[in-house]
């Protein structure tokens, strides 16, 4: 029997979320319903709202939720009702990457994360006075009361952690992290310029801190988030209307840096990011351009006399069911401070969240239903 729940519903492409009454269908066996308490607000998420994935309006969003298990499938051996989750992105579990180790290079991450928004039976989880909704976003749309998601979706986390703050795990911060421990795996003393510090720049130079980087360089237009970052532990910023970044960044590390991780997407930034590299550095890439078909232009004779490496990195080369506790782990010893990142808003106030977020008013928002905790806005708490 279906359960009635509150959804954020988009019904056209630009269009703003609304709360809707909708249908949340019953778990299959390996399937699990999960109270949601708080959900990440990720540019992803927008951009999905906005038709980048051809996704077909009425839709729920939402991908980095967290919460309270209140129903599983028969088949379902690693949650049970009353263990706290967060949710991660969709893996089929078996394919050769799968099996080794690497979810997120999974055959079919594309189909299961922002395919067709139908779960794998070809139905929809969320439905609307009898007629099927988008949903299944990254496996869970949890811009919602409850979310309908697949057991490998879901890692259990301790009860004594603050569940309602830990979804961003789920995608953003781990891609940022990830970045720095699993994909380009950065060195003690060696140097980081990071392009972009919104949550998940900023994710990646708390792991850098982590791993003892020597030079941890930042750069965004924006002085609160430079700020921030410099807070977080990086040694250098950058304003890049300041003059030409690889000449920014030789000013700070003579010889260029050993790793680059782009987040911005924008394809001029990335070019420029190649001239800052030290021979045998590695620029990662993440940010997603606006325009999808968008192409790099690498220079081919400097790039193979100085050894560099160009590699594209999808969730930080994580595995959720190891890798979010490692990050939790961090946290509680005080070496992750992920939540100074966050700012919460109602669930009900989605639109104004979104808003803030796009001004750059606060670096992260969560989402939060009735009940749970609310902080102050990012910048306000001097973070």
């Amino acid at each position: 029997m279906s359960r009635s729940i509150t959804a954020a519903v988009v019904t056209e492409p630009g269009g703003p979320f609304t709360l809707q009454e909708v249908e949340l269908a019953d778990p299959g066996p390996r399937e699990v319903v999960v109270e949601i308490r708080g959900i990440g607000l990720c540019h992803t998420d927008l951009a999905a709202r906005d038709g980048i994935f051809g996704l077909k309006y009425p839709m729920v969003l939402g991908h980095e939720g967290s919460g309270v298990v209140v129903e599983v499938g028969a088949q379902v051996t690693t949650v049970e009702p009353g263990d706290h989750v967060a949710l991660s992105f969709a893996s089929c579990g078996s394919c050769s990457t799968c099996s080794d180790g690497q979810p997120a290079y999974c055959v079919e991450f594309g189909a299961r994360n922002y395919g067709a928004g139908l779960r794998e039976d070809g139905t929809s989880s969320i439905n609307r006075n009898g007629a099927q909704l988008t949903a299944a976003f990254f496996g869970q749309s949890s811009f919602a009361t409850h979310a309908l998601t697949s057991e490998h979706n879901v890692v259990k986390v301790a009860a004594d952690v603050p569940v309602e703050l830990v979804g961003p795990l789920g995608c953003g911060i781990q891609t940022g992290a990830g970045a720095v421990f699993n994909s380009m795996d950065c060195r003690e003393g060696e140097s980081l310029l990071v392009l972009g510090a919104g949550p998940v720049g900023l994710a990646a130079v708390m792991a850098a801190v982590v791993r003892n980087c020597a030079t941890i360089i930042v750069s965004d237009p924006d002085p609160r988030r430079r700020s921030l970052a410099s807070d977080l532990g990086a040694t250098a910023t950058l304003d890049p209307t300041d003059g030409p970044l690889m000449e920014q960044v030789r000013a700070v590390e003579g010889a260029g840096v050993d790793y680059a991780f782009d987040t911005t997407g924008i394809p001029a930034v990335v070019e420029e990011a190649l001239g800052a590299l030290a021979p045998l550095g590695t620029l990662g890439l993440v940010g997603v351009p606006h325009d999808m078909a968008a192409t790099l232009s690498l220079p081919i004779v400097p790039a193979m006399v100085a050894g560099l490496t160009v590699r594209g990195i999808t969730e930080g080369d994580s595995d959720p069911r190891t890798f979010i506790p490692y990050l939790i782990d961090l946290y509680q010893a005080g070496q992750f401070p992920f939540d100074r990142l966050i700012a919460t808003f109602p669930f009900a106030d989605i639109e104004s969240a979104v808003q803030a977020q796009q001004r750059g008013d606060v670096a992260k928002v969560v989402l939060l239903h009735n009940g749970s905790a609310a902080t102050p806005s990012t910048y306000e708490t001097g973070a």
